[in-house]
């Protein structure tokens, strides 16, 4: 179990690198299945429609070569955590949309650029997963391992968006899920300090959160529990905590177990 009082999770390369290609190698499979019918419709994204997602995805992947082939920062500067990284992804939500539409203009037919994107990033595996090398980002600096697991967020989720939105199954791999659940719960646990809540998401993650008291022993007097995607969806915002008490897909017992004033963690 983490709480926002102890230091940040740490990811393993090697899993972190296959996870990475597992994934990547999952949306690449379901793109190239989409129609071009499938690829104008809304994407659930605001203003996108799925050929703007896929166009996306490209950049996501892309990012990892990009940012690998910039000089490191010398001198180091403060480097920018997975949780910051997190909660901070709104700030930059207009420039993504612009750039995205750029990338999009560019491409003739994004199922074969997603293809070629996932080729380019062969090269850059090993190296995207050195906690030692530090790469320049647009909130700073951040550890390539920590960069890696970001994208990892990126093709999960908009691999859910996808599917959703096309009715394509993504096979989403099982390393690539349990990171994203782990490092959106330590962000909620930034963004809501405390320890009267425990969020519990098996069989990945467990964090405490939210003012108040303290439990020191047994069942906490809070707890809010749900399976690791119905936790992805709540946190980037692609439901909302109502729909998914309603629909029974969380449960949550004591009277500070309402986690929607802090959701979505994402942003």
């Amino acid at each position: 179990m983490t709480s926002a009082g102890r230091r940040a999770r740490s990811y393993d390369p090697a899993r972190t690198r296959a996870a990475l290609v597992a994934q990547v190698g999952a949306v690449r499979v379901a793109v190239r299945s989409l129609t071009d019918e499938q690829l104008t419709r809304p994407s659930g994204l605001p203003g996108w429609d799925v050929r703007l997602l896929v166009a996306h995805i490209v950049r996501q992947i892309d990012a990892v070569g990009v940012l690998l082939g910039e000089p490191a920062p010398d001198p180091v500067p403060p480097v920018t955590g997975l949780s910051v990284w997190a909660v901070s992804t709104a700030a930059i939500a207009d420039k993504l949309d612009a750039s995205t539409r750029e990338t999009a203009a560019g491409i003739t037919d994004v199922r074969e650029a997603l293809d070629a994107a996932a080729e380019r990033i062969e090269p850059f595996l090993d190296e995207a997963v050195r906690a030692d090398r530090i790469v320049p980002h647009v909130f700073g600096a951040m550890r390539a391992l920590d960069m890696t697991v970001t994208r990892l967020v990126e093709l999960v989720v908009h691999g859910d968006d996808l599917a959703r939105a096309t009715g394509v199954e993504v096979a989403h791999d099982r390393q690539a899920v349990a990171a994203v659940t782990r490092l959106l719960a330590d962000a909620l646990a930034v963004k809501a300090p405390g320890n009267s809540v425990e969020v519990r998401i098996p069989p990945y993650a467990a964090v405490q959160c939210v003012e108040g008291p303290r439990h020191t022993r047994g069942t906490p007097p809070n707890v809010v529990e749900t399976d690791p995607l119905t936790w992805i969806r709540l946190a980037t915002g692609r439901t909302d905590w109502k729909t998914a008490l309603d629909a029974a897909a969380v449960s949550a017992s004591g009277e500070r177990a309402d986690l929607g004033p802090y959701l979505p963690v994402l942003g």
